[in-house]
């Protein structure tokens, strides 16, 4: 280091001397370098729970390192203007669908930024809801997933059941609950998100869809109907136990309390480290005596969604975030971190390989459930909040013993249809 100091001092010194012995017309001066244009803000609102936030943090600090971006994460407002960029769950879509003129559509904005983009690629089971009439993107289906059943091997070695056979219908799984209670299990069976999963979901599997393509509820036939009568029978004789409309049911599942759970198939990655629990996983279970035998289930989930109303600069950075989300290395790692449906050929190409299984088979089943179908029916009653709030009020009056299910379903049919009557917006699949 000591030697470096003088060499440096005599270069300069030398340099300075022949400077001034060719005496060179000063050069003119330079202009000052313009400052690098900071990006636009962007707000990415969502309600995503403590895990979701989490890890849809690092994705977006990741992005703004490496794109020169300043995208930042807010709540969701109920009552507020959207957010540049919103990702919106299934079941809040009431503030797309009742407010159009606060969004865009997704592949104006793209177009617009000037930001190539094709949805050709993405999976046409993901497309339910955010496309229009042209096959376009208005949305970007983002964290999809399919309701599948979960079980704890370790309580089906315990009821001395065997961990590797699961129930495949209804009727086989009504044994298997017997047998858990017997071994101890005060709550052998629960399920989250109750109107998406025994609505929306076992009405498509029968082959009886909850909703025409008109947007006319219509799941109180023969096949809904046994089903909840079936349900009501499991309540009363403690096989099902009901902790809430949401995703209360997880927790318990989670913590070891109940044996086996229906819910989304991405919640295979909040259950890795459940307690006591070995995660086993199979298809929702199907009605046998259902003519046409076992159809598809349904794929619903987070979608990114463009507030209306923004700058060209925000547009710009949105669309580079969109650009950046459907690049193989973050549509892997969206499968990886979220469990979502893939959405790209790459991301499909890799849950086909050792790359994301772990041992875990969660994906294959959920792939395998929708059967290429996922997308049908477009409008789930699920999706609209007042219509999934009649139809919890209609359900728990079964699960109290105060109505039968027939009278429940046919109530929840009428008063749902009365709510879409008046606000018909709320019949359509998507706003644009």
């Amino acid at each position: 280091m000591y030697l470096i100091r003088p060499l440096v001092a005599a270069v300069a010194l030398a340099l300075a001397f022949s400077a001034n012995a060719a005496k060179p017309k000063p050069a003119p001066a330079a202009k000052p370098a313009a400052a690098p244009v900071a990006p636009a803000d962007l707000e990415l609102a969502h309600n995503l729970g403590p895990q979701g936030e989490e890890r849809l943090q690092a994705f977006v600090d990741h992005f703004n390192k490496d794109h020169n971006g300043s995208i930042k994460l807010v709540r969701t407002s109920k009552d507020g203007k959207p957010a540049g960029l919103n990702l919106v769950r299934h079941y809040d879509m009431d503030d797309v669908l009742s407010k159009p003129a606060n969004f865009i559509p997704l592949h104006q904005m793209m177009s617009k930024a000037g930001q190539p983009f094709s949805a050709a690629d993405l999976s046409p089971d993901l497309k339910a809801g955010v496309v229009d009439a042209k096959g376009r993107l208005v949305a970007l289906p983002l964290v999809y997933s399919t309701p599948v059943l979960f079980y704890n091997k370790n309580a089906f070695r315990r009821a001395k059941l065997d961990p590797e056979q699961p129930p495949k219908t209804w009727f086989e799984m009504q044994g298997v609950l017997d047998k858990l209670q017997d071994a101890g299990y005060s709550c052998p069976y629960t399920s989250s998100w109750p109107v998406w999963v025994h609505i929306d979901n076992v009405s498509a599997v029968s082959g009886v869809p909850a909703m025409t393509d008109k947007g006319q509820l219509i799941f109180n036939g023969l096949p809904q109907v046994k089903h909840i009568a079936m349900m009501a029978t499991w309540q009363k004789a403690g096989y099902y136990k009901s902790f809430g409309r949401r995703d209360e049911a997880s927790a318990r599942f989670n913590e070891g309390e109940c044996a086996m759970i229906t819910t989304d198939s991405r919640e295979h990655t909040d259950f890795r480290e459940a307690k006591g629990v070995e995660l086993g996983v199979a298809p929702l279970p199907y009605h046998d005596d259902v003519y046409g035998g076992r159809q598809s289930t349904l794929a619903d989930g987070a979608s990114l969604w463009v507030g209306a109303g923004r700058s060209a600069a925000e547009y710009k950075q949105a669309a580079k975030f969109v650009a950046y989300l459907l690049t193989p290395e973050m549509q892997i790692e969206m499968v990886r971190s979220y469990g979502q449906l893939p959405l790209t050929a790459a991301a499909r190409a890799a849950v086909g390989s050792k790359l994301l299984q772990d041992g875990d088979k969660t994906m294959q089943v959920a792939k395998a459930s929708l059967n290429g179908n996922g997308a049908k029916p477009a409008v789930r009653a699920a999706n609209i909040d007042a219509v999934r709030i009649i139809i919890n009020e209609e359900l728990e009056a079964v699960w109290v013993d105060k109505k039968p299910a027939k009278a429940a379903l046919d109530a929840a049919v009428t008063r749902g249809n009365a709510v879409l009557a008046a606000k018909p917006a709320l019949k359509k699949a998507q706003p644009f």
